[in-house]
């Protein structure tokens, strides 16, 4: 991992005004050894806000005023804001969990190249944990941070916070429930997690959810909440529902959403921490599996028809039936669906769908229904895949 020296680049600040050009222009000036550029400083901002992470860095060691300009949290945010909001995606990134030879790698590609360019290359990347032994999983992407978990061989889990634009990383401390181990390693393992950032507070968090077994029967869910703030986990209410499906939490609208095992979409919400469940598209009958996703946004839910299409729903309105929308149909690539259909991972400026179909990445025209898969170097079967943007966020000041 990059060494940062003393340097911290400040947790997310909470929105505020818009930057105030004349408050980075008395940043700069501080410095004499620096001469600045003759040109006005709504400009000079302008430029800094349109270079990606990488280049930012370099500023680091130039001086102190421009070093102390891009570890501002005014920088940070507007950076991200002009970062998330790219319609050229040119700060954006495609995180994928890949298997090669029987071994679990993540690998980093643009998202631009996989859009705009006829062949793009994936680099390997070395993050916190990495191991032949140990299987990385995504948890969620919040403002360029990405929580995974990476399962042991003794049935739990490290979980981390990583910021891979710069290089910087927290190891979570380990959760501790209130049973014996063989309570919950009965046969098998199955925790949740959900990764969110409370906007009030000012804080990420991390939600484990941990179904109880007794004698191989589900007795009870522990809940237990990380709050990046406290470094600390604690618990909350039993939750009194059935043992969740597997797949990671879609945070949407300040809340945390699973599906449990009757396909029924339940969030908690990370400002009061009160469970509710949310009303899927009244159509729900007519298919046969469900999947979670995010789109724009929005929340989106996919329904996978047997083996030939799946239809994609998407809440316009969060928490209004109603607003349900089905914005398009994806067809199967002209076999029965033999693999899992993953949630939509985007869609385009161009209304065409990134997506992930038998360990492949492909496009998806919905006008006519055309299918592209994507030429791919340094790849392999794809099991996950995440989006990200670049961010100079790192709201913790260590690594470890």
């Amino acid at each position: 991992m990059e060494s940062r020296g003393d340097e911290v680049i400040p947790r997310h600040p909470k929105r505020s005004k818009p930057t105030n050009p004349a408050h980075f222009s008395s940043i700069l000036s501080q410095d004499s050894v620096l001469p600045m550029p003759n040109l006005p400083t709504e400009l000079i901002l302008e430029i800094l806000l349109k270079l990606p992470v990488k280049s930012l860095l370099q500023f680091r060691s130039v001086s102190k005023s421009w070093l102390s300009l891009i570890s501002s949290p005014e920088f940070v945010k507007a950076h991200l804001s002009s970062s998330a909001s790219n319609k050229n995606y040119t700060h954006h990134g495609v995180m994928v969990k890949v298997s090669t030879e029987s071994v679990f790698v993540v690998k980093d590609c643009s998202l631009r190249s996989l859009l705009y360019h006829p062949v793009t290359e994936a680099f390997d990347l070395d993050y916190p944990g990495k191991s032949p032994n140990h299987y990385p999983w995504f948890v969620g992407v919040v403002n360029g941070l990405i929580c995974f978990s990476i399962r042991l061989f003794d049935g739990l889990y490290d979980l981390f916070l990583w910021n891979p634009s710069i290089r910087k990383y927290k190891k979570l401390p380990n959760f501790r429930l209130d049973v014996s181990r063989r309570y919950y390693l009965d046969g098998h393992v199955n925790f949740k997690f959900g990764f969110a950032y409370n906007e009030l507070q000012d804080d990420y968090k991390v939600v484990g959810i941990f179904p109880i077994y007794t004698r191989g029967h589900l007795s009870r869910v522990e809940v237990k909440i990380y709050s990046l703030k406290r470094d600390s986990w604690r618990c909350i209410d039993d939750f009194r529902r059935q043992e969740l499906l597997a797949g990671s939490a879609k945070f949407v609208n300040g809340k945390l959403h699973w599906l449990d095992k009757q396909w029924n979409i339940i969030s908690i919400d990370l400002a009061d921490e009160k469970w509710a469940e949310l009303e899927r598209p009244s159509c729900f009958k007519q298919y046969v599996f469900l999947k979670l996703g995010v789109l724009g946004g929005d929340l989106s839910a996919s329904y996978i028809y047997a083996s030939s299409h799946a239809d994609v729903w998407v809440m316009k309105e969060y928490g209004v039936k109603e607003s349900w929308t089905k914005i398009f149909t994806t067809k199967s690539p002209g076999y029965p669906m033999t693999h899992p259909l993953h949630p939509t991972i985007l869609t385009s400026n161009e209304g065409e769908l990134l997506c992930m179909f038998g360990g492949r990445l492909m496009k998806y025209n919905t006008k006519d229904n055309m299918i592209s898969y994507l030429d791919v170097t340094n790849f392999g079967p794809c099991l996950e895949a995440e989006i990200y943007v670049e961010s100079l966020i790192c709201p913790f000041s260590q690594q470890g």
